[in-house]
C-alpha cells in the first residue's frame, strides 16, 4: 500500500524540485501506480502547437518517480538507469498530457515502471514508456 498521499508527493515535489513542481499534478496515487498530468504551457511545445518529445520524457519520468516514493517514502536519491520511449500518435495541440502509471517491479535496488500518456481528451494514447529506477540503500 502506498505510504505516501498525492498531497504529501507534491510537497516533496516542491521542496525537492521548485523549478519544476508547478509543471506536474498529481491526480491519484494507488497500489503500485498512479497518474499524474503534465500542465502544458508553451515552454512544452514543438514546433507546430503539440507538446515535445522531451516535455513527454519529463513526464515519464516523474511518474516513474513519483509511482516509486508513493510506495517507498521520500528518497530524492532515487535515479533513472534506463528509459525506453515509443512515441504512437501526435499529441493534440496545446493540451494537457496525462500518464498512467504502473510499477511492474519494486525491489530494494531496482524498480520498472510502466507509463502510458494521453492528451487529455483523447481515446488512444500517444506514447507508452518503460523506466527503470536505481534505489539508494537505506543508511
Amino acid at each position: 500500500m502506498p505510504v505516501m498521499t498525492a498531497e504529501d508527493l507534491t510537497s516533496f515535489m516542491e521542496e525537492a524540485f521548485p523549478q519544476v513542481h508547478e509543471d506536474f499534478q498529481v491526480e491519484e496515487v494507488r497500489d503500485m501506480g498512479l497518474r499524474v498530468r503534465l500542465k502544458v504551457t508553451d515552454k512544452h511545445l514543438r514546433p507546430g502547437g503539440t507538446v515535445s518529445g522531451p516535455a513527454m520524457f519529463s513526464l515519464a519520468d516523474v511518474g516513474v518517480y513519483l509511482a516509486i516514493l508513493a510506495q517507498i517514502g521520500p528518497k530524492a536519491l532515487a535515479v533513472t538507469t534506463n528509459c525506453s520511449i515509443d512515441f504512437m500518435r501526435k499529441p493534440a495541440a496545446r493540451t494537457d498530457l496525462i500518464a498512467d502509471c504502473t510499477l511492474l517491479k519494486l525491489g530494494k535496488v531496482l524498480a520498472v515502471g510502466d507509463i502510458l500518456m494521453w492528451s487529455d481528451g483523447m481515446e488512444s494514447p500517444v506514447a507508452r514508456a518503460t523506466l527503470t529506477y536505481s534505489i539508494p540503500p537505506d543508511r
